[in-house]
């Protein structure tokens, strides 16, 4: 099966750069972040997630402009296509499990989080930036506030992570 993220992808050797539709991407290992994520919550407890949570947002929010832009994608189509680069990015394998425009829900489901994963065991959902992501670019579309959680999570010993987005 062909990555269309991976075929499209250039390299700035001038600036040392990864460029998808002249946006900049970084390769990082998952365990980088979870590092970082874990030390930010030794010091910061539960608000860390929020610190992972905003990053992923910003992230949702811009590509989704960005994407609907270059692409002229509709709101549904945007969705379509950040679930697909989710994969193709190597985050795990994203399904769209429901979205309902009329109600301003999306439900995703996971399969093979690269953040649950490296993290772990967890009480809890690890997956910040993916919920942000998701949170973001459904602010966006639904031009409204949202609220997103991770129901269940690959760390906390589920089968696969499950978020729920919807406006709030």
């Amino acid at each position: 099966m062909e990555n269309s993220i991976l075929a499209a992808l250039k390299f700035d050797a001038a600036r040392g750069a990864l460029l998808y539709n002249d946006v900049r991407y970084l390769l990082i290992r998952p365990e980088t972040l979870i590092s970082f994520q874990k030390a930010a919550e030794e010091k910061l407890g539960a608000a860390a997630d929020d610190l992972l949570f905003q990053g992923g947002f910003t992230g949702g929010t811009l590509s989704g402009k960005k994407y609907r832009e270059v692409f002229h994608l509709t709101e549904l189509e945007s969705v379509e296509f950040m679930v697909k680069m989710g994969a193709e990015i190597g985050w795990g394998n994203f399904q769209l499990a429901r979205l309902d425009m009329a109600n301003c829900e999306l439900v995703l489901v996971v399969e093979s989080s690269a953040f649950a994963a490296a993290y772990g065991k967890s009480e809890r959902g690890v997956c910040h930036l993916i919920r942000g992501v998701f949170a973001g670019l459904g602010s966006a579309i639904w031009a409204r506030p949202v609220e997103a959680r991770e129901d269940e999570c690959l760390a906390m010993g589920h089968a696969h992570c499950r978020f729920v987005v919807r406006a709030t």
